[in-house]
């Protein structure tokens, strides 16, 4: 257990933090399965809105230190590409 106040302080500072991200992460799983949805459904249209949304979304992720900057973008490119595909086939 933290025996100094800032110890403490630490540990509230930290579940704080902990709580937030993962709502951050939560939020991103959530914007990255409407677009595997839409692309299920084969509905070109809705996957491309899908994506225009999770992009920045994926993002903030990454900004906020959520996940890793190549992280967002890889998926990002993956789901970009899953889309791309919907529309030319």
């Amino acid at each position: 257990m933290a025996n100094t106040a800032s110890a403490r302080k630490r540990i509230r500072q930290n579940a704080r933090r902990a709580e937030r991200n993962k709502a951050r992460t939560s939020r991103m799983r959530t914007f990255i399965k409407k677009v595997e949805t839409a692309v299920a459904s084969g509905n070109k249209e809705a996957a491309a809105a899908a994506l225009r949304e999770a992009q920045p979304e994926l993002q903030r992720a990454a900004g906020k230190g959520v996940v890793h900057k190549n992280t967002a973008s890889r998926k990002i490119s993956r789901l970009s590409a899953r889309v791309k595909a919907l529309a030319a086939g």
